[in-house]
């Protein structure tokens, strides 16, 4: 029995979840994390044996010792001695990026719980791959999906400067802090979960605008079924999970010059959008979805309106892409094509891609 086929028998069970579908909320922000707070731009200068770090391009990953150090209002420069090494699979090879992403990590108890940095223990940082531009980009994607629910990963816009202890020519650039796995579980009173489901088994409340959303940065690098790019939320251990996506630099709205579909998808661009949900082949479980991005139609376009950071180049080319997808929700019958695609046997929209999963 196809996919479809199991879909159509269970077509009235399907009418009855549709009553029940809510608008996209979360639960109030109660936890306290000064980092992600604040919008404000900081520089953070990281110094040590940078180029070992920064060589660290294959097998197991090596911790080295290195000084991370900030300006802060009240204190002056603040210096704390952190761990950091290279993490990820795409990013982290040579030929593929300039700069591999980072993982620092905190000594518990150390200096940095008297500063924003306060109950920070593994921290992420996205470097830039080819070009920072890039990374304002993928920073602006997380803003949206801020925007959409709380179930997501907060991000802070950084000037990091690198300083190599060899006397080298030292290297500064926009790179982005990530909220870590178990806070932002944490800040929605949940906790962190790793199962192998499929995307069938997760919140369909908040499954449907995830996958909206993908859909709107023309990102198809992520699947539930591998937890490629994909993070698990629930309430326990035994409660059904919600997804919480992140990495968005192999999306269109992105637009990095080394990204690509998937061969099995055949999709000529990463700007040609794929629906990647699952199976759905009733146009009213989407009404909801489809309401709410239309209500922060506004708020996504003043992303990157508002935004100083990015270039006239970069901003029309992100518009335009917004235009179209917000043109396609004004076309039924497109739109319709579009997400029930998954539900054609004969196509691409069920193919699942374990891809590269990231440390």
């Amino acid at each position: 029995m196809t996919s479809y086929q199991k879909v159509i028998k269970y077509y009235p069970l399907i009418l009855f979840w549709i009553g029940g579908i809510p608008q996209v909320h979360g639960q109030p922000d109660s936890f306290p994390n000064d980092l992600f707070r604040s919008e404000e731009l900081i520089t953070i200068t990281l110094r040590g044996e940078m180029r070992k770090l920064l060589n660290d391009r294959s097998g197991e990953p090596t911790y080295f010792p290195l000084e991370l150090s900030f300006a802060d209002a009240n204190q002056g420069t603040v210096e704390i001695p952190v761990k950091v090494r290279t993490r990820g699979h795409f990013r982290r090879l040579r030929e593929n990026c300039t700069y591999p992403p980072l993982l620092i990590n905190f000594k518990k108890g150390g200096p940095q719980e008297n500063t924003i940095f306060a109950r920070q223990d593994k921290l992420k940082l996205i470097m830039p791959c080819r070009d920072d531009k890039l990374v304002i980009q993928e920073f602006l994607a997380y803003k949206i999906y801020n925007l959409i629910t709380p179930y997501s990963f907060r991000a802070r816009l950084v000037n990091v400067t690198l300083q190599p202890t060899d006397k080298k020519k030292e290297s500064s650039f926009y790179g982005v802090l990530l909220e870590e796995e178990k806070q932002m579980a944490a800040r929605n009173q949940m906790i962190s979960i790793e199962k192998d489901l499929r995307p069938q088994m997760v919140q369909r409340d908040y499954f449907l605008p995830m996958a909206m959303f993908e859909y709107l940065i023309g990102n198809t690098d992520w699947s539930v079924n591998y937890l490629q790019n994909i993070k698990l939320i629930a309430q326990d251990s035994n409660s059904v999970p919600i997804a919480v996506p992140y990495d968005f630099d192999h999306s269109g709205m992105v637009n990095a010059p080394y990204a690509h579909p998937a061969p099995e998808l055949k999709l000529a661009s990463i700007r040609d959008r794929r629906y990647r949900g699952y199976c759905i082949p009733l146009m009213e479980a989407y009404e909801p979805v489809i309401k709410r991005f239309e209500s922060l139609k506004p708020s996504i376009y003043a992303i990157y309106q508002d935004s100083p950071l990015l270039d006239d180049a970069a901003r029309k080319s992100a518009l335009r892409f917004l235009d179209d997808f917000y043109a396609i929700l004004q076309h039924p019958e497109q739109l319709e094509k579009d997400l029930m695609y998954p539900c054609d046997p004969k196509g691409t929209g069920n193919v699942i891609i374990r891809g590269l999963r990231e440390n």
